[in-house]
């Protein structure tokens, strides 16, 4: 009996309509797993569904080879001990990735929940991740807007576009100081903000940000599962789009790497 492939493994079969990918099948999209990282095959898949090549990176790898970008994902490193991503922030590959993303090659990075939080705690990005105001894990079907779209990873949206994508956290809340979220977003590096409920309390509806460049950005909730047609939350109340809301993110890293490499 021909054993089927796990979820990450499977071959992406285009849908009627899609765009066509192949121009982009050459970028390498890096995901790396912590011990505890939960959501590295669905990145995975993600990135093949947008038409690049995913690489499987380890943490304790000392070299992210020849990557275009890098995606760190969901979970719970290292079991969240100390504080979310507090550990991971210390794996040989994290001083890679933070070299590489600070350096002149810009190096795009996407941090995803745990992968936000792991950001934070690297210093890519400013702020900290506490735990929901409600104090409960929370997991929903999340409206978002999106305020820049002038980041790597958000290029295929439109500014003030609503997606609906999958929201699952218990220490989702973002905070700052005042001086740091005045700066935020007097610089537009807010990327996402929360639309009809805030989910955990994070300051301003704050949902994601990126760094000045724009290469680094994190978000709380989880655009790698909601890439695929009928596999993806619908809109809400009206609000939103459709379930393959996510996608963007990974398309308009792909269209930025090939667009650099003109």
């Amino acid at each position: 009996m021909t054993e089927l492939p796990l979820i990450g493994e499977a071959a992406a079969a285009p849908s009627a309509g899609s765009p066509d990918t192949s121009r982009l099948a050459g970028a390498k999209i890096g995901v790396i797993t912590f011990p505890g990282t939960l959501d590295d095959r669905d990145a995975a898949r993600a990135v093949r569904l947008a038409g690049a090549t995913p690489v499987a990176l380890w943490h304790a790898d000392t070299s992210l080879g020849d990557v275009d970008a890098v995606v760190i994902p969901g979970g719970f490193s290292y079991g969240d001990y100390l504080r979310a991503g507090a550990i991971a922030r210390f794996a040989p590959l994290m001083s890679r990735i933070i070299d590489a993303a600070n350096s002149d090659a810009k190096l795009p990075v996407l941090g995803i929940c745990n992968g936000f939080q792991i950001l934070t705690e690297s210093h890519l990005l400013p702020g900290s991740m506490i735990k929901n105001d409600h104090l409960k894990f929370m997991c929903r079907d999340q409206v978002l807007r999106v305020e820049n779209n002038n980041t790597h990873w958000t290029s295929d949206y439109a500014a003030g576009q609503e997606i609906t994508v999958p929201l699952k956290n218990q220490d989702g809340q973002y905070i700052a100081d005042e001086k740091t979220l005045d700066a935020l977003e007097a610089e537009g590096r807010v990327v996402f903000r929360y639309v009809g409920f805030n989910p955990n309390g994070s300051r301003r509806d704050i949902a994601g940000i990126s760094n000045t460049a724009g290469n680094v950005v994190g978000l709380m909730p989880h655009p790698e599962h909601a890439v695929e047609v009928g596999y993806g939350p619908e809109s809400l109340d009206g609000i939103g789009g459709s379930d393959t809301d996510g996608l963007g993110f990974f398309t308009s890293v792909l269209n930025k790497i090939v667009g650099d490499a003109k």
